[in-house]
């Protein structure tokens, strides 16, 4: 393909030059001859640095946001680089994302599982999907691991790709507000945009509530593309009243959904141990739902799913299969069973309403039983501070014992992140104990639960590895609580007398 060919679309300020390309880069580390070099400024690097290293690995072209122009090469002046890649990327691949039905899905919680049970809810209906998100990407058949709950361009053009190769007519995304903000679904037609919610999060680098939810608003807006066909939005969150009126502006078809009123509501909303049931009603629809997931906040996801897969076609009875055919979203309040007379659980929940809520359902599994909330969490490194003492005192309102410990540190002492969120936790009154590392944390709370408690452990869900100064460590919530079970006594059918030492 010429250069000229794959800027076709870009905003383009000065170009010169029109050499065959054989490939695209934005990393100067995995140039090879013949490819185009994308420049860009990064939060941590400007790729405008590494321009001279790539050409010495053989690009034959640069696209850069800056104003050097390099000699002996082609090259193409931009107003913003992401962007760019983002049009190079789709034209690279002959712009899959057209020939396929595209459903993506954004707001604080609520992402993975909506987006599981969506997919589920195409295969019911017999139609090949792919799934794009934070826990795994689904594609041709295969389960890769997710770097980004929303890959920068070049890779998510690839994987669109690859997804029509394996047959795929459907993609379900996840699109965090970062990938919207840096342009890297830009140019991409959504049929079907879905809004979770908005709480805080992410302000280390949105700054403000206002910034946060206007990243958010750009898939609605449809940037560097037209709006999506139908827009379904959460109508009990006061910022998708906002957004509603809004995509109604923008020309969108608007299906909103809540518990208790929306175009797609619950009717006889009953929650047990076992799972979620109630009556889905919506316009000229109206079926029973039985879930094997836990709580109001997954009928909320799965009122977004449905509004979602009927906008996408699906009848009641492959909405209703889907439903019940998703066991487990890896991470989402999967629990950890050796033969213990408690419950375990590990749970994504890395804000203060998803603590909220998470304690929330916990208290209503063992009310019955007059069993107490035992919750261990922590916080993240190098992220919004704010949040911390918020999460301390969600945390403790909702449990009777609580462990604070680390999360992913990453560069930051884990003990000052303790000491920001142990403000919050005071301020609840809960009985806690701090323990920085992990390992040891789970074991602590493990080893004070007893017959007909939760045990809560928040934070990291589906990862695999925990970031401590800036190196990533095999670590995975859901295998820790095994073995420390294991350590305590269950051997995974019946318990046995005496405790061991936490490795």
């Amino acid at each position: 393909m010429r250069f000229l060919d794959l800027l076709s679309g870009a905003e383009i300020v000065a170009h010169s030059g029109n050499p065959e390309i054989t490939g695209v880069s934005y990393d100067s580390r995995r140039v090879k001859p013949g490819d185009v070099f994308v420049a860009m400024r990064g939060e941590l690097r400007d790729g405008n640095r590494f321009i001279d290293q790539a050409i010495r690995s053989g690009a034959v072209a640069i696209v850069t946001d800056a104003g050097r122009r390099p000699v002996d090469v082609a090259w193409a002046q931009v107003p913003h680089a992401r962007r760019a890649l983002a049009v190079i990327s789709a034209n690279f691949f002959g712009r899959p994302a057209d020939r396929l039905a595209l459903s993506g899905i954004t707001g604080t919680n609520g992402k993975s599982t909506s987006a599981f049970l969506l997919e589920s809810m195409l295969t019911a209906a017999g139609r090949e999907s792919a799934l794009v998100g934070t826990i795994e990407y689904h594609v041709a058949g295969k389960i890769l691991p997710a770097p980004h709950t929303t890959p920068e361009a070049l890779e998510l053009h690839r994987l669109f790709s690859d997804a029509l190769s394996g047959a795929a007519s459907e993609t379900v995304m996840e699109v965090s507000s970062h990938a919207l903000a840096q342009g890297r679904t830009y140019g991409i037609r959504f049929d079907v945009a879905v809004f979770t919610n908005l709480t805080r999060d992410h302000l280390d680098y949105h700054h403000t509530m206002e910034e946060y939810f206007a990243a958010k608003k750009i898939l609605f807006a449809g940037a560097g593309a037209q709006p999506p066909r139908v827009a379904v939005i959460n109508a009990e969150d006061s910022h998708g009243r906002e957004l509603a009126k809004f995509s109604k502006a923008q020309g969108s078809q608007v299906i909103t959904y809540g518990l208790a009123q929306g175009d797609f509501h619950a009717a006889h909303l009953k929650i047990t141990v076992r799972g979620t049931e109630f009556d889905l009603v919506g316009p000229d629809i109206s079926v029973s739902m039985v879930s094997p997931l836990i709580g109001r906040v997954n009928a909320y996801n799965i009122l977004a799913a449905s509004a979602a897969g009927f906008a996408r076609g699906c009848g009641p009875a492959a909405i209703a299969e889907g439903v019940r055919n998703l066991t487990r979203v890896p991470g989402r309040f999967e629990r950890v069973d050796q033969g213990q007379p408690f419950t375990v659980v590990v749970d994504y929940a890395h804000t203060d309403d998803a603590l909220r809520n998470l304690t929330s359902l916990a208290r209503e599994i063992v009310k019955p039983a007059g069993g107490r909330v035992i919750t261990l969490f922590g916080c993240g490194g190098d992220r919004d501070r704010t949040k911390r003492p918020l999460m301390g005192e969600a945390a403790g309102q909702g449990s009777d014992f609580v462990v604070l410990t680390s999360d992913n540190p990453r560069s930051e002492d884990p003990l000052a992140i303790i000491l920001d969120a142990r403000v919050g936790l005071e301020r609840s009154a809960v009985r806690y104990q701090t323990e920085p590392d992990r390992r040891k944390a789970i074991y602590l709370a493990l080893s004070a639960a007893r017959s007909g408690d939760i045990v809560l452990l928040a934070g990291k869900g589906h990862e695999s590895v925990q970031v401590v100064n800036g190196t990533s460590f095999p670590f995975e919530d859901k295998k820790v609580a095994a073995e420390v079970l294991r350590d305590l006594g269950y051997d995974g059918q019946n318990p046995v007398l005496g405790v061991k030492k936490p490795r």
